[in-house]
């Protein structure tokens, strides 16, 4: 069936419709707007495209008759079964909003035509199904769960504004059986679906409200700054400020606060506080009635404007100086260059291409005895699914639930800044990877997409596959006889989502030995703070500029399912014991022991890692022994570092991120517990959608199918060496799952990248295992031309997204337009 085959005769019509003009225009982007609200000043380009670029939409990748080492890449095999977890086809998106928009009940109004007070489209994305729905389906011969679009409407047309899940389906839709319904099921809300949005009239915030505000005081920031924040052409300051809004006994309260703009080309605006802060209370749809509540400069509050300006012009106010766009705080090459750094470094190279299988269009994966599908969602990005180790599954489902950045300072920005960045989303911002630098030059691209605003955005090669050598060996011994050492090849899925300031790189990554990890990197800029009295929240890093501290917290859901669902939780403790034995002669010996206990149910399964390390987490199938009989398991443990959030019962998140609290969490799995978050929890953050503590009523989890909620993180407070940007090496945090009596040896014996090398007496004889030599007939695999010039890949073909219009559908003129950068 053709892609306009299963559309009605109007969408057909109109098929060749294109947008006319994207520039600064701030409905084609993803909705929520980032965080940092200077990206909303990047115009869109739109380029007509060529066949090459329906290839790129499609995953292409093909290889030249002779290839070089870079250009051979993952073979293509088809998955054992169609993806249940993966995308909407463009047909099926296409076809569920038409539908949408010819229910009358719901009012909706395409969103290029759209105001304040119509209701819109604000997602469709694929409705991930129920594992008790799709495990007969993987597992056997059961019928493949039905598909249902996920839908997100943005209802404005009414005082009470509201975000609205429902699901629309089944797909394919069809007029006999199609139908939408409210999606409550998952959440712990029941309230058809529904959550306020108090960002409905955020069209008007900046013109009939936060720009008057500016207007007002122009002569004191004229004064203080030789600027103005007016919402005119020339203006050098910008206003924004905390996240969530303050929603406490009825109210609404804001704090803004005041930036420099950037004089250059860097996005480097959250590095220039000015120190001068404003609240307002915004409760309604009515920006007349809203009320300015007081200026806070130096730590000194003033009630009104006017005493303020009273203030400010008396003869002994105190006027700091401000932050200043600089050579300081841009990312470019900066500073004498190191001897010998000119010359070409390093580089690894993949002498036999990809030695791993994909299935583009069904986004599944195989290396060595691993499998896996991947799953891609707006709120959070990348997920895997139906993890396997030799066909036999160990997780239903890795994936990312939530990210936390919650700050503190001495001024109400800083105390009031707490972001949950599923509200922004990561999935709008998975951006194409920079080869030769996010990933290796020689990995394997996958395509993302998401929907927004009538139309799909496909991040070209947004996700990256490859295999690694890492810098120590799996394992080596030595002995007077023979040194024996095996390399310590893995490999890596990743992706890079910027929401705003910060830079997320998540990368999923396998081991020969059974063992696997996720880990989480930031860079980018930090929100900063201004100096005047915030020595008790982070060190003075420039002129008049604090490093604002703050807790990242990033939840990772665990749906393991070890040898079948029913698993427990052992806890297996390391402790100081005192004990006399037969042979000891009556002394006492002080020693350690092991202390073992398990998580019987969700009253105690909510901890943090032991001290000194000195607790193991395992996860174990109580029914499943090795020959030894132990029980067979996988032990959780922190990789790189990991944390919970340091503030208790916080202030600005009321019950939205319960899941921040403990180090590990482990829930009976269920089919209304599906995330532990909701993308608008920020919204309503006493009554949100998802309060995570309600998942835990005393359910037993004991042989039973379990997730564990696993926090990782970095306490940071920012110093000079976060200037202009965070950088990897030091902002990293990761969970790592080893096999614990899981195999009967350690399973990285089966490689042949191996070798034992036997001396004696000044000769030596050396065993390969097997393994390939280069200029030899013998082994396997055969290898690609090594082309070592040029060392780097070219970057002139960085593409950015690429556009396809959904309504009306018009799949035959994609376009490159990025947001949010």
């Amino acid at each position: 069936m053709g892609f306009f085959d299963s559309l009605s005769p109007r969408a057909v019509a109109t098929s060749a419709l294109l947008l006319t003009s994207f520039a600064q225009d701030a409905l084609a982007r993803p909705n929520p707007d980032p965080k940092a609200p200077w990206v909303k000043n990047t115009g869109l380009g739109k380029k007509k495209m060529a066949n090459h670029l329906k290839r790129a939409i499609m995953g292409d990748r093909r290889a030249v008759e002779t290839p070089f080492c870079s250009e051979t890449l993952a073979t293509e095999i088809k998955a054992p079964k169609p993806n249940v977890w993966g995308p909407l086809v463009d047909v099926e998106v296409a076809s569920v909003v038409e539908w949408l928009f010819a229910q009358a009940d719901l009012n909706l109004t395409v969103t290029e035509e759209a105001g304040g007070w119509d209701n819109t489209i604000q997602l469709v994305e694929a409705m991930w199904p129920n594992k008790t729905d799709v495990l007969a389906f993987v597992d056997g011969d059961g019928p493949a769960p039905t598909k249902y679009a996920h839908v997100v409407l943005n209802n404005r047309a009414t005082e009470t504004p509201h975000y609205a899940d429902i699901i629309v389906g089944p797909l394919p839709l069809d007029n006999a059986t199609a139908k939408w319904e409210p999606l409550e099921y998952p959440y712990t809300k029941q309230n058809g679906g529904k959550v306020r949005n108090l960002d409905a009239d955020s069209d008007r915030l900046y013109s009939e409200w936060l720009f008057k505000i500016g207007a007002s005081v122009a002569d004191i920031t004229l004064d203080l700054w030789n600027g103005t924040a007016m919402g005119l052409e020339n203006d050098t300051l910008s206003i924004w400020g905390i996240d969530p809004l303050w929603q406490d006994d009825g109210e609404i309260i804001r704090w803004d606060t005041f930036w420099n703009i950037p004089t250059g080309d860097f996005d480097d605006m959250t590095l220039f506080p000015l120190g001068l802060y404003f609240s307002s209370e915004v409760s309604g749809r009515d920006p007349s009635k809203w009320e300015l509540r007081g200026w806070l400069y130096n730590s000194v509050f003033y009630a009104t404007t006017e005493e303020f300006r009273a203030a400010y012009w008396s003869e002994d106010f105190v006027k700091n100086g401000p932050n200043v766009d600089g050579d300081w705080a841009r990312t470019d090459k900066n500073g004498e260059t190191p001897e010998m750094d000119k010359a070409q470094g390093p580089v690894i190279v993949a002498p036999a291409g990809a030695r791993f299988a994909v299935d583009h269009k069904e986004k599944y994966v195989e290396w060595m005895d691993w499998s896996f599908y991947v799953g891609f969602n707006r709120d959070t990005g990348p997920g895997l699914f139906d993890i396997r180790y030799k066909g036999e599954r160990l997780v239903y489902e890795l994936s990312l639930q939530e990210a936390l950045a919650h700050y503190a300072g001495n001024d109400p920005m800083n105390s009031g800044t707490a972001y949950l960045d599923s509200f922004y989303g990561f999935g709008p911002y998975t951006f194409e990877l920079v080869k030769g630098y996010d990933c290796p030059a020689y990995a394997t691209y996958m395509n993302t997409s998401f929907y927004v605003n009538e139309e799909t955005r496909t991040h070209i090669d947004s996700l990256c596959l490859f295999e690694y050598v890492a810098d120590y060996p799996m394992q080596r011994h030595t002995t007077s006889d023979y040194v024996s050492v095996t390399k310590n090849t893995y490999f890596v899925i990743r992706s890079i989502a910027t929401i705003g300031n910060y830079d997320y790189q998540q990368s999923f990554s396998f081991f020969m030995d059974g063992s696997f990890a996720v880990e989480v990197r930031a860079s980018g800029y930090i929100q900063s703070a201004y100096f005047a009295g915030n020595e008790d929240y982070g060190f003075k890093i420039h002129d008049n500029l604090s490093g604002s501290m703050h807790d990242h917290v990033l939840n990772f859901k665990a749906d393991f399912d070890v040898l079948g669902t029913n698993n427990s939780i052992e806890l297996m403790s390391m402790v100081p014991v005192s004990r006399s034995y037969p042979w000891s002669a009556g002394k006492v010996r002080n020693t350690m022991a092991l202390e073992r206990k398990f998580i019987e149910t969700e009253d105690e399964s909510r901890f943090n890692w032991g001290p000194n390390s000195a607790t193991q987490v395992l996860i174990v199938n109580e029914n499943e022994r090795n020959k030894h009989g132990e029980m067979r398991g996988y032990r959780v443990l922190p990789y790189m570092g990991t944390a919970h959030l340091t503030v208790q019962n916080s202030t600005n998140l009321g019950v939205a991120a319960q899941w921040a609290n403990h180090d590990v969490q482990i829930t009976k799995y269920k089919d209304s517990e599906q995330k532990a978050y909701h993308a608008f929890n920020t919204q309503d953050v006493h009554d949100p959608p998802v309060n995570f503590d309600k998942y835990f009523d005393g359910e037993s989890v004991r042989n039973e199918d379990i997730v564990l909620w696993l926090n990782l993180g970095m306490h940071h407070v920012p110093h000079t060496g976060d200037l202009p940007n965070t950088v990897q090496t030091t902002a990293h945090s990761g969970i790592q799952f080893m096999p614990s009596n899981y195999f009967d040896i350690d399973q990285s014996r089966r490689t042949v990248n191996q070798v034992r090398i036997n001396y004696f007496n000044g000769s030596a004889e050396v065993e390969e295992f097997g393994q390939f030599k280069a200029g030899s007939s013998e082994g396997t695999c055969s290898t690609c031309k090594l082309n070592y010039t040029p060392l780097e890949p070219e970057h002139q073909g960085y593409k950015g997204d690429v556009v396809i219009r959904k309504f009306p559908f018009d799949p035959n003129n994609p376009f490159y337009a990025t947001s949010g950068i």
